[in-house]
C-alpha cells in the first residue's frame, strides 16, 4: 500500500462518492452513528487493496473527506471499528470491508467464502472473526455524476385505469430471444432492443415491471448446492443497477446501460416500474454474512428482539427485517426511490412485502413515516406506488388498507378467479366481486378500482399454463425435496397432471387460459400479466423458480401453434380494453338504472337471462354469469372536448363442466348482441358471427367465456 495520507476535508452530503472533476477528486461520506473510526479503502483494476485512508471529519452521525484523484470507474469501501457486542446489538469488525450504501455501481460477487462472515463461520455468533474480507466481497465503484436525460421524452402521463403491466425479469425475458445479438440476450440493452419493444408494444402492454434490478448476491444455503438467486430478491445495494445484467462490465456500464434501457422503452411508449426489495437484505440473520448495512450500524438498520438485542426480529421470512422507524433507514429508502426516479428515469415501484417497512413495535401500522414521507414528496408522490400487501409477521395481512395514490396487489382476485374456473369456492359473489373492482376492499378513503392490481399468476406460484396442467407443485430441482413453495395453488390439471398428448384436454387447458385471461383483462382495476403467459410458457410443474437460472425460467420463443394463438388472442383482448373506457372504469359501479339508457352502470345475469336472484349469489352450484357493461354511464373526452359515451357489453363466463344455452338478456331499449371474442375460438381470432337477438339462445361450451358488444336496434 502507499504511504498514509490524510483526505482533505469533505463534505457530509450528499451521502456516498461524489466525483468533483474540476477538483480532479472524489467525496466520500458515510453514516456510522456509533463507530469509533472510518476508514475509507480504495482498490485497483484488480481488486488489489492499495491504500487506506482514515475518514476523521464527522458532522453529526456521518463521516466524510474529499480525496485527490479518485475518479469513475474505480473501486473503493469502508472499514468501520466501534463496539463487538453482539449481547447489545453491536457487530462492528473492521476487518470485514463494507459496500458504501450509497454506492451507484459495484463490482464482484459472493461465493460464500468464510471470511466474509463477521464471527466465526459455524461456529458461535459471538466470537469476532478477524479474516480480512476485502478479497471475497463486492466492491463500491465511483460513478460519474451524469443523470437521466430525457431527450425521447417520457411516455404521456397515463393513468393507472389504463395502465397495462407486464412484469418479467430482464434476463429471463431476453435470454432465448432469436432476433437479438447473442452479446445482448439477458442484457439491460437486451430489453431495450428494437425486437422487444415492438413486442410488448404490439401485444399492447403499456409498462413493464422489472423484477429486482437493485445489485443482489445468492443465498449461502443456494451456493452450496451449486444453485444461484435467479429473482433477486436478496439485494445489497438499493442504489446500484444489478451488474448481471450488464453487456458493459461492472465498473459503471451498468449504470448508463440501464439509463439506455430506459430511454429505448420510453421511446416505444412504456413506462418502467421496478420491484424493489427494501424490507431485508442479503446479510440474512445473526449468522449470515457481512456486507454492508450490518457493519456500519446493526441497531439502527435492523429490528432486532430486545431486549438483548442478538437476534433479529424477521417478519420476511429471509433472516432479517429492515427498520424503516430508523431516520437513517427512512432517508436511505427516500433517497434511493428519488435517485431511481430522476436520475434513472424510472416511472415507478412496486414493493415487495410493504408491510415489514410500516411496522410499528409490533403489527403493520398504516400511517407510518414511510407512507408519510412518500405521500409528501413532491417527486414520490408522481410516480406509481404499488404494494404488494403483506408479510409473515403479526397482523401482516393488509390489503385493501393503504391510502391514496397507492394500488395494492389483490391476491383475492387471483385466488377467486382461480377457484371459480376449477368450480372450486363459495359462489359467483366473489368472482363479481373481483370483476367490478373489488368495492368491497378499496371503496374507502376516496379510492377506486384502480387501487387493484389484479393477477391471477405472478413470478412465484405458477405460470398460466401449469395452472391449468398440474394440480401438485413439482419443485424437485431447487433440491429442497419439493418442499419450497406453496401448496396453496388452486390449480386444477384438467384430468391429466403434467404434459399429454390428448387433444381433449389439450384443448380445455388453452380454453381454461383464454378464460382467465380474459377475466383479468377485461375486469375493472389494473392488469398484471406476467412475461411468457401469454405464450403457454411452462416451468414443468415448479411453482417456485426463484433459484433456477435455466430454461426452466425463461421465456421460450421458439414459434408454435399454441403460443400463436394464445398470443393474438392476448392481442384481440388488450386491444377490446384499450379501445373502450367501459373496461377500465375510474370509478366504481353502483347498480343504478341510467335514465338515458334506462340501464344500471352494471347488471348481473343469469342462464335464463333474467337478473340474477338473490339467492344465486352464494349458491355454490351456480356456474354461470352474465356482466352486463353499460357504456352509456361511462364517459370520455372526444376530439373537440365533448362528452362521449361507450358501447355496451356483455360478458358471459361458464365454468360449469356441462354445456349451457344462455339466454340474452331483455333490455330496455331493442338491441341486438354482437360476437367479438369468445374463448371457444381455437384460431385465437376476433369472433365473427351473426347478430343475435335479444332473447336469443347463447350456446355455451363447458368452460367458456364470451363477449358481445351491445348495438342499439335501428329499427
Amino acid at each position: 500500500m502507499c504511504a498514509e495520507r490524510i483526505p482533505l476535508p469533505g463534505a457530509p452530503h450528499p451521502l456516498g462518492a461524489t466525483h468533483d472533476p474540476r477538483r480532479a477528486g472524489t467525496n466520500f461520506a458515510v453514516r456510522s452513528p456509533s463507530a469509533e473510526s472510518v476508514t475509507l479503502c480504495l482498490f485497483d483494476d484488480a481488486g488489489a487493496e492499495v491504500e487506506r485512508l482514515a475518514l476523521t471529519q464527522r458532522d453529526a452521525d456521518v463521516w466524510h473527506g474529499f480525496v485527490a484523484g479518485p475518479a469513475p470507474g474505480e473501486r473503493y469501501g469502508f472499514r468501520v471499528a466501534g463496539p463487538w457486542d453482539p449481547t447489545r446489538g453491536h457487530r462492528f469488525n473492521p476487518d470485514k470491508l463494507l459496500l458504501d450504501p450509497y454506492a451507484r455501481a459495484i463490482t464482484g460477487d459472493w461465493s460464500g467464502d468464510p471470511a466474509t462472515f463477521g464471527h466465526t463461520h459455524g461456529g458461535s455468533d459471538l466470537v469476532r472473526d478477524t479474516r480480512d474480507s476485502a478479497p471475497h466481497v463486492p466492491h463500491s465503484v465511483i460513478v460519474g455524476t451524469d443523470a437521466y436525460r430525457d431527450d425521447v421524452g417520457r411516455p404521456p402521463a397515463r393513468a393507472l385505469a389504463d395502465t397495462v403491466i407486464y412484469e418479467l425479469h430482464v434476463r429471463g425475458f431476453t435470454h432465448a430471444h432469436p432476433e437479438l445479438p447473442p452479446e445482448l440476450r439477458g442484457t439491460y440493452a437486451g430489453l431495450g432492443h428494437r425486437a422487444v419493444t415492438e413486442y410488448l408494444t404490439g401485444l399492447g402492454v403499456t409498462a413493464v415491471e422489472l423484477l429486482p434490478v437493485h445489485q443482489f448476491v445468492s443465498e449461502e444455503h443456494l451456493l452450496v448446492r451449486n444453485l444461484r438467486n435467479y429473482w433477486g430478491y436478496n439485494t445489497i445495494g438499493w442504489f446500484a443497477p444489478h451488474a448481471g445484467y450488464s453487456g458493459s462490465g461492472s465498473t459503471g456500464g451498468q449504470v448508463s446501460e440501464f439509463r439506455a434501457m430506459v430511454r429505448a422503452l420510453h421511446a416505444a411508449g412504456l413506462e418502467v416500474i421496478l420491484d424493489v426489495v427494501y424490507n431485508h437484505t442479503a446479510e440474512g440473520d445473526e449468522i449470515g454474512p457481512t456486507f454492508c448495512y450490518r457493519g456500519l450500524d446493526n441497531r439502527g438498520w435492523y429490528r432486532l428482539r430486545l431486549p438483548d438485542g442478538r437476534r433479529y426480529d424477521d417478519t420476511t421470512g429471509c433472516g432479517n427485517t429492515v427498520d424503516a422507524r430508523s431516520p437513517q433507514v427512512l432517508t436511505l429508502i427516500a433517497d434511493s426511490l428519488r435517485y431511481w426516479a430522476t436520475e434513472m428515469g424510472v416511472d415507478g415501484f412496486r414493493f415487495d412485502l410493504t408491510p415489514a417497512l410500516l411496522r410499528g413495535d409490533t403489527r403493520p401500522d398504516l400511517r407510518a413515516a414511510l407512507l408519510e414521507v412518500l405521500g409528501q414528496d413532491p417527486v414520490l408522490s408522481q410516480v406509481k406506488l404499488i404494494a404488494e400487501p403483506w408479510d409473515l409477521g403479526e397482523g401482516g395481512y393488509v390489503l385493501g388498507g393503504f391510502p391514496p395514490p397507492w394500488t395494492e396487489w389483490n391476491d383475492r382476485f387471483r385466488g377467486e378467479l382461480r377457484d371459480f374456473w376449477r368450480r372450486a369456492g363459495n359462489g359467483i359473489d366473489d368472482v363479481a366481486s373481483r370483476l367490478a373492482g373489488s368495492s368491497d376492499l378499496f371503496n374507502h378513503a376516496g379510492r377506486t378500482p384502480e387501487a387493484s392490481v389484479n393477477f391471477v399468476t405472478a413470478h412465484d406460484g405458477f405460470t398460466l399454463h401449469d395452472l391449468v396442467t398440474y394440480t401438485a407443485k413439482h419443485n424437485a430441482a431447487n433440491g429442497e425435496d419439493n418442499r419450497d413453495g406453496t401448496d396453496d395453488n388452486r390449480s386444477w390439471n384438467c384430468g391429466v397432471e403434467g404434459e399429454t398428448e390428448d387433444p381433449a384436454v389439450l384443448t380445455l387447458r388453452e380454453r381454461q387460459i383464454r378464460n382467465l385471461l380474459l377475466c383479468l383483462v377485461l375486469a375493472a382495476g389494473v392488469p398484471m400479466l406476467v412475461a411468457g403467459d401469454e405464450r403457454g410458457r411452462t416451468q414443468r410443474g415448479n411453482n417456485n423458480g426463484y433459484c433456477l437460472d435455466d430454461p426452466t425460467t425463461w421465456v421460450d420463443w421458439t414459434p408454435g401453434r399454441t403460443a400463436e394463438r394464445l398470443t393474438n388472442f392476448t392481442r384481440a383482448l388488450l386491444a377490446l380494453r384499450a379501445a373502450h373506457p367501459v373496461f377500465r372504469s375510474r370509478r366504481f359501479f353502483t347498480g343504478v338504472a341510467n335514465t338515458t339508457a334506462g340501464l344500471p352502470d352494471l347488471g348481473w345475469y343469469a342462464s335464463d337471462g333474467l337478473p340474477l336472484a338473490q339467492a344465486d349469489w352464494c349458491n355454490r352450484e351456480v356456474r354461470t354469469i352474465g356482466m352486463l357493461l353499460n357504456g352509456a354511464a361511462v364517459t370520455r373526452c372526444g376530439p373537440d372536448g365533448e362528452r362521449l359515451g361507450d358501447d355496451s357489453f356483455l360478458v358471459v363466463l361458464h365454468a360449469g363442466a356441462e354445456p349451457v344455452e344462455f339466454r340474452l338478456p331483455e333490455l330496455p331499449t331493442p338491441a341486438q348482441f354482437h360476437p367479438v371474442l369468445a374463448t371457444t375460438d381455437e384460431a385465437g381470432r376476433r369472433v365473427k358471427r351473426t347478430p343475435l337477438p335479444a332473447g336469443s339462445p347463447l350456446p355455451m361450451l363447458p368452460n367458456s367465456a364470451a363477449v358481445l358488444r351491445i348495438v342499439p336496434d335501428a329499427n
